[in-house]
């Protein structure tokens, strides 16, 4: 699983949220570079995205990773899930602050999905 989040707080949470559960985390990654590069040399089972990481909108790279049929959570502050929705139907959003309770909730109806 990868996690891309600029907020270096947020994103070790994700990651520990996720790992504790018992997942395999990469990340987290603070901006989309960091991030294409990863998923270039690993295509991951899913991805947590922050919608707005440090070098720009994750929506090209989130983008990249439907094509290639990896389920994508975007994870924003700035926008509510129905916002996501309207442009990402397949995908799943939380709105930040996320309860871990939620977080694994969406991450187990995304892979269940796929």
């Amino acid at each position: 699983m990868l996690v891309a989040e600029d907020e270096m707080i947020v994103g070790h949470d994700l990651c520990d949220t996720v790992s504790e559960a018992g997942y395999i985390v990469e990340g987290p990654f603070e901006d989309m570079s960091s991030a294409m590069l990863a998923f270039q040399k690993h295509k991951p089972d899913l991805a947590i995205l922050d919608v707005q990481l440090g070098d720009g909108i994750v929506y090209p790279l989130a983008e990249q990773m439907m094509a290639e049929n990896v389920p994508v959570i975007f994870h924003s502050g700035q926008l509510t899930p129905g916002e996501v929705a309207v442009r990402y139907p397949a995908a799943q959003s939380l709105s930040k602050p996320c309860p871990p309770a939620d977080v694994i909730a969406s991450v187990q109806s995304a892979l269940e999905k796929h």
